[in-house]
């Protein structure tokens, strides 16, 4: 039998080179690709017994499924806040995928040290989002395994409070949770960490905001002030992208026996920029932060970080500590991941990060955040404009919320119109309901974006509204 492995090796530099042109097809020709796609049916081949060989493999690939990938990584894919992939990162990830490291310690007895370069990474993030030297950080998936990570360890200083291991000895009573606008991905997390979703207490907005009311807050804050309680703050909301006012929860911290977590999983980027940047002060003293990367750090699929204050360094280990596995080491050595975070298996996601941040530095991501935002509120007054739609909030950074003008919607639903826009696959965006009116939401965090883009979509839209109502 011949042996596949050995001849792919072989032939390696034609496989990567027929990969890199599968790449730049696929890259030089985003503008053009469709944001949506609805196959009816794919010809699946079947696993082959003796083996295609990789080239032959990606062959088949691009004949039954290339055509059926979208332009997530392009400019008008607005739909689940998806940037795209910076160049820097696409070499970075290709990299990471060659090396293919377990990052887990910073010793190399440990099998490898590409745990250092995290490190280094967390620090170049503390740089750019201007937060002190106080955070440990670790990349996981993504926003959810992130507030996932965060309110874990909260979970495990919350029964400290009371005498409580909860890792060795589990939930023995309920947690007090306050929240406004939680994500789903924080609402998930409870669920998994066996919280449960009943144990947040939703504190009221303020009028026409996604934003907490701080006043409402402090009423409901326990009387006995020994009582533990947690804080899920927004750092930017879904619909909105509203803030919740940071310097009153610094003060609340500073206060009482509180943890505070903020899900800032794209509005972080905020502190980019001196124009939005006040967004976020006070948010230096949370206990744990959540930022996504495969939004506005523009690189690939899945990538996040957690940020702990060091002080709770022990009970992080308390919580994600391997125990009763001699192969793993000791989570009392120098530093390791495997007693940090959640995962066991690490993949090197730090390194697309520290290429993109090492190419563009902190000009070139202030430059993507204030053009985003530009673009996003020109997005919103030619929406206005058309006289077709109207907006749901104001446009407070990068995300554009609204809905068909009422003089209009009697006619066409929001559902109706996204529907008919994906079958032409112009521009991708997603429904959501905004203080319970229904509504599409737009999230702008691709660097290739552009005004040309904007013209494209409101077109689009524009056409498809009008062919529905005459239908």
């Amino acid at each position: 039998m011949e042996n596949k492995f050995y001849q792919d090796l072989e032939v390696l530099p034609g496989i990567l080179k027929d990969t890199l042109d599968l790449s730049l097809g696929y890259l030089n020709g985003l503008d053009g690709r469709k944001t949506a796609v609805h196959p009816t049916t794919i010809d699946w081949p079947s696993i082959p017994d003796a083996g295609l060989g990789a080239q032959q493999a990606a062959r088949v690939f691009e004949e039954k499924f290339l055509p059926f990938i979208v332009a997530s990584s392009g400019p008008r894919y607005w739909g689940y806040v998806t940037g795209g992939t910076t160049p820097a990162a696409i070499a970075g990830d290709w990299l990471a995928t060659v090396f293919d490291q377990n990052t887990q310690s910073t010793i190399s007895s440990a099998g490898d040290c590409s745990a250092l370069l995290e490190l280094q990474t967390v620090k170049l993030l503390l740089d750019l989002f201007g937060l002190p030297d106080d955070f440990i950080g670790g990349f996981v998936t993504g926003a959810t395994m992130s507030n996932f990570s965060g309110l874990a360890v909260a979970r495990q200083w919350y029964g400290k409070q009371l005498g409580i291991d909860i890792a060795r000895e589990g939930l023995r009573r309920d947690l007090t949770i306050y929240a406004a606008t939680p994500h789903s991905s924080s609402i998930k997390a409870l669920a998994m960490l066996g919280i449960g979703s009943k144990n947040v207490l939703l504190v009221p907005c303020l009028p026409d905001r996604e934003a907490m009311d701080m006043d409402a807050l402090e009423a409901m804050l326990p009387e006995d002030e020994d009582e533990p309680f947690i804080i899920i703050a927004s750092g930017g909301t879904v619909n909105s992208v509203d803030f919740d006012d940071m310097q009153r929860l610094k003060a609340i911290r500073s206060k009482r026996k509180c943890w505070l977590h903020i899900d800032a999983a794209f509005g972080g980027f905020a502190a980019c920029s001196p124009a939005f940047s006040h967004l976020l002060q006070g948010w230096e003293v949370a206990d744990s932060i959540t930022i996504d990367f495969h939004k506005w750090l523009n690189v690939p699929y899945d990538s996040a970080i957690i940020l702990t204050r060091k002080e709770h360094a022990q009970l992080q280990v308390q919580t994600f500590q391997n125990a009763a596995a001699p192969y793993l080491g000791d989570p009392l050595e120098k530093f390791s991941y495997l007693n940090f975070g959640p995962e066991n298996s690490r993949r090197f996601r730090a390194l697309p990060a520290w290429f993109s941040l090492m190419a563009y530095g902190k000009e070139g991501y202030r430059w993507l955040v204030e053009e985003d935002i530009r673009l996003a509120r020109s997005l919103g007054e030619k929406l206005v404009n058309t006289g077709y739609f109207s907006l749901l909030a104001p446009v407070r950074l990068n995300t554009v919320c609204f809905t068909i003008a009422d003089q209009h919607h009697d006619k066409v639903k929001n559902a109706d119109l996204l529907a008919e826009l994906n079958k032409e696959g112009k521009v991708f965006m997603t429904p959501t309901v905004y203080k319970g009116h229904h509504g599409i939401r737009a999230a702008l965090v691709n660097y290739r974006t552009s005004d040309k883009d904007l013209h494209i979509a409101v077109e689009a839209m524009v056409t498809a509204l009008k062919k529905l109502m005459q239908s």
